[in-house]
């Protein structure tokens, strides 16, 4: 049969075709083997949308939780890079190491850390600087070490155990890697692409209930973040392609930082757009005019605003 006389997949479901519309993400649990981008491209095949994207690149040799999003969830792609991410990983060193020295080695790389991309890394070799959150030894056996690591988004692990090594004086390299968590989300909540396709299979089939549970709505990523809500006003600017002005604020919850993500949301609880914090939160509170917050990644369509009525015009005279 030719592609072109190939019988057309039935249609999802409404619920499911709703969720897509609106904005849906999926916990994959990728396996070793596949990129990455082959990962989110299956996933997105299988849910027959056009597009479809990631967060936080896994190497082919490495599994666990890859977040994939599809139609409005995409925009929050910003937003992901700002979560932590843990990690399982097994380091091997190349000679052995006494477990008082292992155990104080570790104590010296939590918190702030320098780290400089490895080789073969897509970005610009500079060093930076990283925070790793937790590095804890699950299990050591010989020169094998079972490490649970927590750090910042963009923290390389792969360099973090070749410094470890190279502290401890034997060399090391990183052997197996997994991510178990992203932010609020783990492993547990990951699906396999095998179960996804029985779901994709289930719902066009007219049983849409679990790839509807499979399929997450993005307030799961956006309420995780600062929330601030904006007059009508400003909803309207703002979708139409204005920042945010002090005068524009109705609320602020948690604080946050100069430059942190933010999310704006209207008075009747809409994501309207995500932004970059222009000061901390507090500063914001005492500002009165100027802009505040630089708005970006709008999700409300400007046509949803109902344009401003100004005076009536009197009409000339004879």
């Amino acid at each position: 049969m030719s592609p072109d006389t190939a019988p057309t997949p039935p249609a999802f479901p409404e619920a499911i075709a709703a969720r897509i519309r609106e904005g849906a993400f999926l916990l994959v649990d990728k396996p070793r083997g596949p990129s990455s981008h082959q990962v989110t491209a299956w996933a997105r095949d299988l849910l027959g949308v056009p597009s479809a994207g990631h967060a936080g690149t896994l190497d082919p040799n490495v599994s666990g939780l890859l977040w994939v999003g599809v139609g409005p969830a995409l925009k929050l792609l910003p937003l992901l890079l700002e979560f932590p991410k843990r990690y399982v990983g097994l380091v091997r060193f190349h000679g052995v190491a006494s477990p008082g020295d292992v155990d104080r080695i570790l104590a010296e790389f939590r918190g702030p850390i320098y780290q400089t991309p490895p080789v073969r890394s897509a970005v610009r070799r500079e060093r930076r600087i990283r925070t790793i959150h937790r590095l804890e030894k699950l299990e050591a056996h010989g020169p094998e070490l079972l490490l649970d690591i927590v750090g910042d988004s963009g923290t390389y692990v792969r360099t973090l155990a070749v410094d470890l090594g190279e502290a401890l004086g034997v060399d090391g390299h990183l052997e197996e890697l997994r991510r178990t968590g992203l932010g609020p989300f783990t492993e547990e909540r990951a699906v396999t692409l095998a179960r996804l396709a029985d779901a994709v299979h289930e719902a066009r089939g007219g049983d849409a209930g679990p790839l509807l549970a499979l399929l997450r709505p993005i307030d799961e990523v956006w309420r995780e973040f600062p929330i601030i809500v904006v007059k009508d006003s400003a909803a309207r600017s703002i979708a139409h392609g204005a920042d945010l002005a002090a005068g524009g604020i109705v609320s602020m919850a948690r604080p946050f930082a100069k430059g942190r993500g933010v999310v704006l949301v209207t008075r009747s609880g809409e994501l309207l757009a995500l932004g970059h914090a222009l000061f901390d939160r507090d500063e914001i509170a005492r500002h009165k005019h100027g802009w505040v917050i630089d708005a970006e990644r709008v999700f409300l369509d400007p046509g949803s605003f109902p344009p401003v009525e100004g005076p009536a015009v009197p009409a000339p005279s004879p």
